[in-house]
Formats: structure tokens, sequence, C-alpha cells
């Protein structure tokens, strides 16, 4: 172990130069004020440094340590009894192995200072937490607000940071501000243009998100304004049993003949019959997002040469890491998405988290199961509102001050997030 001494304006700017210079292993043993600043003790792990420094040293020692040959001034036959010139090399002495506690030892003790550096970072985020309640409560409104309606640590701690303080400002303007970024950001198409301009439309998404009801929906609006001769109606499930037999009872109520196709070769004859109609919504096969099928079925829809928008229907009931890998999955060339479920959710801060950081257009937001009454356009400010403001969700579950201080703790140890949003400084 190796004791070290680092300077800083304050203990975090101490600590940081710390880690800085010797990584993240550090730990603080202690720290006092002193002139103009703080001075911080740490004890570092020295195993991880000293080896590598000693096999750096060690070829320059054997090379210092070659001996030369003998000059030439002993008589000619002299020289040829000389031998060469030895070289004494650092050869590894068997007698003074290092001195280490067994593996189980080590472990032990490097468990102990992990868990003694853990505690110390929580206790230092406490205070900074505190410290940060005391001087600047309406960033903490931020965080509370933010986090309470469901939307990510990450998210709220960068509207908590990028939130400049003006004078007079109390934490209901804060809250108000960061409502006001959030709605700004969340890319919402509150027009019909999208079944007014026509065109191929495949609803992807995983199992049970609500494609196929959603696309009876958009299929039943479409008739409405502009009758069934100009709709064409695809699915491509197959797989599950009377799948497709939904889609078709639809179809038969709007009077739309609904096709299955099963590859990419029936999906091009299909789109090829079809290429007269107005509008081609496609009812895709529900997949998991761990699926590897998943790929193969965005190459099918890729693969038709036909110009085709896909839109990501994300279940507004799902937990934010689900939709999180949901949207990476078939987040590739995505036109936009629809959220459906939205009655059925507690909180859809999360699902509106996920659109926003990954800067998805909305389109469409579905409230229910009737064909085709609730299926609403998506409006930003609406949805914003209804994340802070009909809060569903149970006493059981919300935060208390100290576990919000442990949840920003946690957050402010993990890899930052790439969040960029417009509107902020």
């Amino acid at each position: 172990m190796m004791v070290r001494k680092f300077y800083g304006s304050n203990s975090r700017e101490a600590l940081q130069n710390a880690r800085n210079e010797l990584g993240p292993d550090v730990m603080m043993i202690s720290n006092r004020s002193i002139e103009g600043g703080v001075e911080l003790i740490v004890l570092v792990n020295d195993d991880n440094n000293m080896p590598a420094q000693a096999s750096e040293d060690k070829p320059a020692t054997i090379t210092e340590k070659r001996i030369a040959p003998p000059q030439a001034t002993e008589p000619h036959p002299a020289r040829s009894r000389a031998t060469p010139a030895p070289v004494i090399r650092d050869t590894p002495k068997q007698a003074e192995p290092q001195r280490q506690p067994v593996p189980a030892e080590v472990a032990e003790v490097l468990g102990e200072i992990r868990s003694m550096r853990e505690m110390l970072e929580t206790q230092l985020a406490d205070i900074s937490w505190a410290s940060t309640q005391n001087q600047d409560p309406r960033k903490v409104a931020i965080i509370r607000e933010v986090l309470g309606a469901g939307f990510s640590s990450g998210l709220s701690r960068y509207l908590s940071e990028k939130y400049t303080v003006g004078e007079g400002d109390r934490s209901e303007n804060a809250v108000a501000w960061a409502r006001a970024i959030l709605t700004q950001n969340l890319l919402s198409r509150n027009d019909s243009t999208l079944l007014e301009k026509g065109g191929c439309y495949a609803l992807v998404g995983p199992t049970g998100v609500g494609k196929t009801t959603t696309t009876a929906k958009l299929a039943a609006r479409f008739v409405m304004r502009h009758g069934p001769s100009k709709l064409a109606l695809i699915t491509t499930d197959s797989y599950r049993i009377a799948g497709h037999e939904q889609l078709r009872t639809y179809g038969k109520l709007l009077g739309v003949i609904v096709h299955t196709v099963r590859d990419e070769i029936e999906m091009r004859i299909a789109l090829e019959e079809l290429k007269s109609k107005h509008t081609v919504l496609i009812d895709t096969v529900g997949m998991s997002q761990r699926d590897d099928q998943v790929s193969s079925q965005l190459a099918m829809l890729k693969g038709t040469g036909v110009n085709m928008k896909r839109l990501l229907c994300l279940n507004a009931t799902a937990h934010m890491g689900t939709l999180e890998e949901v949207a990476e999955a078939y987040g590739e060339g995505i036109t936009g998405a629809i959220v459906t479920k939205i009655d059925e959710a507690a909180s859809i801060g999360g699902v509106l988290d996920v659109l926003i950081r990954k800067k998805l257009p909305l389109y469409y937001m579905t409230v229910g199961q009737r064909v085709p009454e609730d299926l609403a356009l998506a409006e930003a400010k609406t949805l914003i509102d209804m994340a802070f403001d009909e809060k569903k969700v149970s006493r059981n579950f919300w935060l208390r001050d100290s576990e919000v201080t442990l949840m920003m703790t946690h957050s402010k140890r993990e890899r930052p997030q790439n969040i960029e949003l417009i509107g902020t400084p």
C-alpha cells in the first residue's frame, strides 16, 4: 500500500486530482483544511503500479551491470587466454520471493478496501447533496419532480445541471423551466399528414405491444376519410395461431382486403400488386427485442425495394430499461414512434424519456382498445402534463429524500449518458 497527499480548493477537487493520477481505486483516509484549500490523504494499492515500474527498470539494471572487456594492455598471449566478458544478470533470487498474502486473504483485503471506498463516496455524496439542498433548493426541486414523473436519473441530473439560476427564481420557476425543456424536446408530430401523404408504413415492435390493434385503428381512420378502395393491408404474422385472422376480421368490417406474406419474395410480389394504392399498412409479427430474428425481419422489410417507412410501437407500461432495448434493437432507420397503452400506465415518464433521448418523432398515442376512437394525435405539452400532473404511482414507490440521495449517488458513478437537449445552455 502507498499513502499520498493531494491538494485542492475543496475535498471533491482533491479527490478528483488523486483519481486522475492514481486511478479510481484510491481510498481517502483523511482530509483537513489548510490555507488556500484542503489537504487529502489517500491510500492506493501500489501492486498495480510497482511491478510495472520494476519491469521497466530491470532491463536497464542488467545493461548497467555488463562488465566491459579488459583493455588491451596485456601482452598478446594473455589475450588468447582471456575469456569473453561475463554478464551479470539480475536473476530472480529464489530465496527472496515477494511476501504476499495468499489469494484468499488478498481478495478479502481488497474487498474491504472497496467497501470502505464506496462508503466514503456515499458519505461524500450525502454531504454534497446536503450542500446542494442548502445552497440551491431549486435544482433539487427539478431532480425531485422529474424523478417523480418517471424520468431517468440521468435526464433529471442533466436538467438540474443545465438550469441557470436567476435572481428571484423560486422552485416553481425551476420546475416549470424543466417541463418546458422536456416539451420542447419531445418531437411530436401532432398533425394528420402521415395518412394524408400516403405511402407504405410498417408497424414494428415486440410481442404484445398492440401493433395489430393500432394498424386497425389507422386503417379505420383512413377509410373514414378516403374510403376503402385506396387502402391495402398486409400482415406478416403467420407465427401465432390465427394471428392474421384478427386483422382479417378488421379488414372485413372496413371492406379492405388483407394480404398475408411469409418472406421477402412474397412481400415484393404483394407490394408490386398494390403499388396503385394510396396507402399500404403492414402489420409485422411481434418479436422480442433480444430475438435474433429481429434483424432478419428488418432485412426483409428493407429488401423490398420500396420506400417503406417503419413506425415503432412502444408500450407505455413497459420498464424504461426494456424500452431502451426495444429502441436500440428496432431503432435503425425508424421514421417515428407510436406509444400504446397509455391508459394502462401508472407513469408515462419512462417512455417519454426514451423518446426524448433517442430523438424519435412521435406520431400517435393509443388510449384504449376501441377502434378507431382510442387513437389520438400526439401532442408534446399534453403528454408532459400527463407525466407530471397525473401521477398514479402508489405511495409505496415514492422516493424519500435519503433514497433520492442514494439514487443520484449511484447515477453519478455510472458512465455519463450522452444527452443533448435543445433549449439548454
